[in-house]
């Protein structure tokens, strides 16, 4: 069967903008300078990709569909082996595709355009729930935010490392996480937003954590979320490059800046400052 010559061209396409995208950053990347590494015109990658945003979002199109996939299929399940689909099923995602996982990475203030900002972030509150589990206290939403992150940022600090290797790494650490024993000294009861005393199986500890969904706010946004216990006090420096570049385009409130890089809005009130 013979390929169609459109997409072809659009894949060929793709495969030059992630490139790079990863060499200098898809902000100093131009569709001139994707359309001389194929030797093609502006005007014929703009056939394809009305603007260089579509790019971007098609590249990322596939790790969010895998995850939005995998998340369907844990979703039917028990919560036990649904929380392992999950997280091992999150893994190879993230390995299956780390080279626009990099990409995100180093410009991530970029994923706020279009629609591929909130359908990550339902991802992850969507993966947050199925790993905690149902009527999860303070303490298992804590370590279910933990379990994420610990299955998608190797990925990106440990680029010199087979996919073998650190799933196995990966996998051994968010089980180690996930299995360690919770005492009374790791921390104080459970309160709600008013200041009341909760039990970690508290039924009210559920809706709290719906409540502060993106999805539970008005235009799916994710700034009224409450700042939670655990958030990092100081930003690395592509986090504070970031940031600087979110409130420079006007793409995002301080609000949205914190929720999205996981911090207070004192913090990022901080890092503009020092600009």
């Amino acid at each position: 069967m013979t390929a169609d010559p459109a997409d072809d061209t659009r894949t060929r396409i793709l495969r030059a903008a992630l490139d790079l995208f990863a060499e200098h950053g898809y902000q100093r990347t131009s569709l001139r300078q994707i359309g001389e590494r194929l030797r093609l015109t502006k005007t014929a990658i703009l056939y394809h990709f009305p603007a260089k945003e579509n790019l971007l979002a098609a590249l990322v199109e596939p790790l969010v569909a895998d995850l939005e996939a995998l998340l369907d299929t844990a979703q039917t399940q028990p919560t036990e082996r649904a929380r392992w689909t999950v997280l091992e099923g999150w893994v190879d995602v993230m390995l299956a595709h780390r080279r626009p996982l990099g990409m995100l990475y180093h410009d991530i203030a970029l994923i706020g355009r279009g629609d591929t900002y909130h359908r990550l972030i339902v991802i992850a509150m969507r993966a947050n729930d199925l790993i905690a589990g149902p009527d999860a206290g303070r303490r298992e939403r804590v370590r279910a935010v933990q379990a994420v992150a610990s299955c998608s940022d190797p990925i990106v600090f440990f680029t010199d490392v087979s996919d073998e290797v650190l799933r196995a790494d990966m996998l051994d650490g968010v089980r180690r996480l996930l299995t360690a024993p919770t005492t009374d000294a790791a921390g104080p009861p459970e309160a709600d937003p008013a200041g009341a005393a909760v039990r970690p199986t508290d039924p009210a500890a559920a809706a709290l954590a719906h409540a502060s969904r993106p999805d539970s706010v008005p235009g799916g946004g994710a700034v009224a979320r409450r700042r939670r216990p655990g958030r990092p006090r100081a930003l690395g420096r592509e986090q504070v490059e970031a940031a600087r570049r979110m409130h420079a385009e006007g793409t995002h409130s301080v609000d949205a800046i914190a929720a999205t890089l996981g911090v207070s809005r004192a913090t990022v009130y901080r890092h503009l400052d020092g600009q």
